[in-house]
């Protein structure tokens, strides 16, 4: 069952985290991201039809944008237990089969997911320089099943006004997907 993000409020300071990239094994915080003027968070996970959907896009994000100004994490908060496609063995995998150029972390705590407010799966939350909430919400009006073409539309504008110095768009749609998966 699809549900909608929380949409966090715009100005929210990006909560703090410390979470291990399921590749290297490298930790990432916040403070890995410095010198960078925005950093995008993405709540994405295996075995999501969302996330699915549009993980071809996700990558190619990752790729276009990695000469950049934007720092980029990927992080999945489902519990592996009900569903082992999450768990980091299986998100190395997706990582290495779609040529993920930023990290992909396990939240196992799931508290960087509590922290966030994330909701669902796909989730993006775009922090500017200072580390201030100026998008949250869909990747683009695409859906499985929608007959849509995926194109990260909505998400690249906000990415493309951010590194340009210029104010994104208010006018932000939540986005939606599969639930978070959390532990009982």
């Amino acid at each position: 069952m699809a549900i909608a993000s929380v949409m966090l409020p715009l100005g929210t300071p990006a909560p703090a985290f410390a979470l291990r990239d399921v590749v290297s094994g490298q930790r990432y915080s916040l403070g890995s991201f410095s010198g960078k003027a925005a950093l995008l968070v993405m709540f994405i996970c295996r075995h999501c039809p969302y996330v699915v959907h549009v993980e071809q896009e996700i990558a190619k994000i990752g790729r276009d944008y990695i000469d950049r100004w934007l720092g980029i994490i990927g992080i999945s908060s489902n519990d592996p237990v009900q569903y082992p496609d999450d768990a980091p063995p299986r998100l190395k995998e997706m990582a290495e089969r779609l040529g993920f150029t930023f990290p992909f972390c396990f939240d196992e705590t799931q508290d960087v997911a509590m922290a966030y407010g994330a909701a669902c799966t796909p989730e993006f939350y775009l922090f500017d320089r200072e580390r201030w909430l100026v998008y949250r919400g869909q990747l683009d009006d695409s859906r499985p099943g929608s007959n849509k073409p995926v194109t990260g539309r909505d998400l690249r504008a906000a990415i493309d006004a951010v590194l340009a110095g210029k104010p994104v768009d208010g006018n932000q749609k939540a986005s939606v997907g599969c639930s978070i998966k959390w532990k009982r």
